[in-house]
C-alpha cells in the first residue's frame, strides 16, 4: 500500500515541479526585462539617441523585441520592428560569408593574392610592390591604412565600387601584409570587388541571392540604392548638444563595408543562422563556424580577442562572444552574441555614437544576470560637448570684435579717429598681426590632416559642431583682422 502512496507523491511532486518552474523563468524573464528597458531608456536619454530597436534571441526563438524612441523626431513616427536602419559595419559579416561560399564552390581561395582577381590593384610599402591575401583582407591584416576611410568617394554610380578601390592605388600600405592588425573599411570594399569578379555579377545580387533569400530576410537592402520602403529611419548626429538631423553623400563604393540595410526582424533571423539555430539548407552551418574562426597569426586587437570573418571573438570567463560594432555618420548598430547559450543581443540606432555599443554589451549582461558597466560617455560625444564649449568661446570673442569693430567704424565716420602715417613700429604690428591670423586660419584649415583626415570627412561623420566651429573661427578671425588692421592705420584725432 506504501508503495502506490507514495509513487503518486512522486508523481504529484513531479507535476507540481513542472508546472511551477515555468512561472519561476517567465518572472525572471519579466524582471530582467524591466531592467533592460530601465537601462535603454536611460542610457537613451543621455546619449540623446532618437530611436533605436532592440532584439534578443535565445535558442531560436526572439525572447525579446522593442523600439525605442523615434525614427523620426520631426514627425514623432514611432520605432518599430520594421524600421530599417543602415547597420555600419556590421554589414561585413555577410561579405566575409559570401566570401566562404565562393571558396567552398572552389571559385577562390582564401591563400590566393588579391591580384589573381583585380590585377591593377598594386600596392606597396616602403615603395616595394606587395602580395596580399584573401584572408589578410579579412582579417584586417592587409597594411591598408584605417584612415584610407578619409578617400572613399561620393558616388551612386553602378561602377562606385570600382571608384573607391582604385583609390587605394593613391596610397602607400601602412604595414607589411600580414604583420599586424589594422582595421581598415576598405579591406571589405576590395572583397566586395573580388564578389563581383568572381561571380560576374553585382555584390548586391550575389548578397541577396546567396545569403538574403535563403535566410528569408525579406526586409533587408543591400545599399541605398536599394531601398523600396517607406520603413526606413532618419538619420542623426549630435551638434550642439543635440540630435541634428543630417543626410551624409552616399557612398556605393562602401557597401560590402558598411551600407546593408536591415530590421531587428531580418536581424533575429541572421543571429539565429550564426548560432546555428536557423538551418539554412544552401547555407552549409560548417562555413557559419568558419566565419567565426579567428586569426591568431597576429596580436590579438583587444583584450584575449581577435578578428574572424567580419566579426571579433572574445574568449572571457570560459565563455566565447562573438560581436561587431558597426558605424556610419548618421547610424549605428552592434551584434554580439554567446553561441554556448544560443543567445543573441542586437541594437540598431539611428544616430551616430559610441553609446550603441555601450547599450549592446549592458543588455547582454543583464539578460545573462549580470550589472551593466556604468557608462561613460566618449566618442561623438564627449567630441560634441568640447567643441560645442568652443563654439560658444569662439563666438562670444566673435561678438566681441564685432562691437569694438563696429565701435572703431563709427569712430572713424565721426572722424574721431583718422588715418596715421606707417612707420617701421605700424609696418611691424601690421606684419605680426597678419601672422597671427594666417597662423590661426592655417591651423584651422590643416586640422584635420594633422589627424589624418580631411574637413569634407570631418564635416560628414563629425558632430554637426564641428562645422559650425569651422566657420566660427573663420569669420571671427577676419573680424579680428579688420579690427586689428584699422587700429593700426589710424590714430585718434587731435581735439
Amino acid at each position: 500500500m506504501k508503495s502506490p502512496k507514495m509513487l503518486v507523491v512522486i508523481i504529484a511532486m513531479i507535476v507540481a515541479f513542472y508546472s511551477f518552474t515555468p512561472t519561476i523563468v517567465k518572472a525572471e524573464s519579466e524582471g530582467k526585462i524591466k531592467k533592460i528597458e530601465s537601462f535603454i531608456e536611460e542610457q537613451r536619454a543621455i546619449s540623446k539617441i532618437p530611436g533605436l530597436s532592440l532584439v534578443i534571441v535565445e535558442k531560436g526563438k526572439t525572447v525579446y523585441q522593442r523600439g525605442f524612441g523615434y525614427a523620426d523626431v520631426i514627425s514623432k513616427t514611432p520605432v518599430t520592428s520594421n524600421t530599417l536602419f543602415e547597420l555600419g559595419s556590421t554589414s561585413k559579416a555577410f561579405t566575409g560569408l559570401a566570401i566562404l561560399q565562393l571558396e567552398k564552390e572552389g571559385l577562390l581561395k582564401r591563400s590566393d593574392d588579391v591580384r589573381k582577381y583585380i590585377p591593377w590593384l598594386k600596392l606597396k610599402y616602403n615603395e616595394e610592390p606587395q602580395s596580399i591575401t584573401i584572408n589578410q583582407l579579412l582579417y584586417h591584416t592587409s597594411g591598408i591604412s584605417t584612415y584610407t576611410i578619409a578617400d572613399i568617394p561620393e558616388s551612386n554610380e553602378s561602377n562606385a565600387l570600382e571608384l573607391t578601390v582604385k583609390k587605394l592605388l593613391e596610397k602607400p600600405l601602412n604595414r607589411i601584409p600580414g604583420s599586424s592588425y589594422e582595421y581598415a573599411t576598405l579591406n571589405y570594399d576590395v572583397l566586395g570587388l573580388v564578389i563581383e569578379k568572381v561571380s560576374k555579377q553585382p555584390f548586391e545580387k550575389f548578397i541577396k541571392q546567396q545569403i538574403l533569400e535563403p535566410t528569408d530576410m525579406k526586409d533587408t537592402f543591400v545599399g541605398l540604392h536599394q531601398i523600396k520602403s517607406a520603413d526606413m529611419a532618419s538619420g542623426y548626429k549630435l551638434g550642439l548638444m543635440r540630435e541634428q538631423r543630417y543626410t551624409p553623400p552616399i557612398y556605393r563604393g562602401n557597401v560590402p563595408a558598411g551600407y546593408v540595410i536591415s530590421n531587428t526582424n531580418d536581424i533575429a533571423k541572421w543571429l539565429n543562422l550564426q548560432l546555428g539555430s536557423n538551418q539554412i539548407d544552401s547555407i552549409d552551418k560548417k562555413i557559419i563556424q568558419e566565419s567565426h574562426i579567428t586569426d591568431h597569426s597576429v596580436e590579438p586587437f583587444d583584450t584575449d580577442t581577435y578578428y574572424a570573418s567580419g566579426w571579433g571573438v572574445m574568449e572571457k570567463d570560459r565563455n566565447q562572444y562573438i560581436f561587431h560594432a558597426g558605424e556610419n555618420p548618421t547610424f549605428t548598430s552592434y551584434f554580439i552574441m554567446q553561441p554556448n547559450e544560443q543567445l543573441g543581443v542586437a541594437v540598431l540606432a539611428n544616430m551616430n555614437t559610441s553609446f550603441t555599443t555601450a547599450i549592446g554589451q549592458g543588455v547582454m549582461d543583464l539578460w545573462e544576470g549580470k550589472n551593466a558597466n556604468n557608462i561613460q560617455s566618449g566618442g561623438p560625444k564627449k567630441m560634441d560637448k568640447i567643441v560645442t564649449f568652443l563654439c560658444v568661446t569662439v563666438i562670444g570673442f566673435g561678438i566681441l570684435f564685432s562691437i569694438l569693430l563696429l565701435k572703431t567704424l563709427r569712430n572713424i565716420v565721426r572722424k574721431q579717429s583718422i588715418k596715421a602715417s606707417l612707420n617701421i613700429k605700424r609696418i611691424l604690428l601690421l606684419f605680426i598681426h597678419s601672422l597671427i591670423v594666417a597662423t590661426i586660419l592655417t591651423l584651422t584649415i590643416m586640422l584635420p590632416k594633422f589627424l589624418g583626415y580631411n574637413w569634407t570627412f570631418m564635416k560628414v561623420w563629425g558632430p554637426t559642431s564641428i562645422t559650425v566651429l569651422f566657420y566660427s573661427v573663420i569669420v571671427t578671425s577676419v573680424i579680428y583682422y579688420l579690427l586689428g588692421l584699422l587700429h593700426i592705420l589710424t590714430k585718434k584725432a587731435h581735439t
